[in-house]
């Protein structure tokens, strides 16, 4: 199964790590590993969207999604829900 992060971006479930709000940002640790993540290229943004409200750290990237970290845990939920 697949979790939808926004525009035409989808991941398979079974390579997402963690969800993070994107006002966890303020956390220096957090913002901290985010730059090194950027700076090493493994950052990728949905195209076409404005702001990021969450990130996804999935095994080989970290997604910016405008979807909110709730409503991605939700979904998330319910994939896994579905799949047993």
């Amino acid at each position: 199964m697949f979790l939808h992060l926004g525009g035409d971006v989808v991941v398979p479930k079974k390579e997402i790590i963690a969800i993070f709000d994107a006002r966890a940002m303020s956390a220096s640790s957090t913002r901290e590993f985010i730059e090194i993540a950027g700076d090493e290229g493994f950052i990728k943004n949905i195209p076409g969207q404005k702001k990021e409200k969450s990130y996804v750290v999935a095994i080989n990237e970290i997604f910016l999604s405008p979807i909110s970290c709730a409503t991605l845990s939700k979904r998330a939920k319910k994939i896994f829900e579905i799949d047993g």
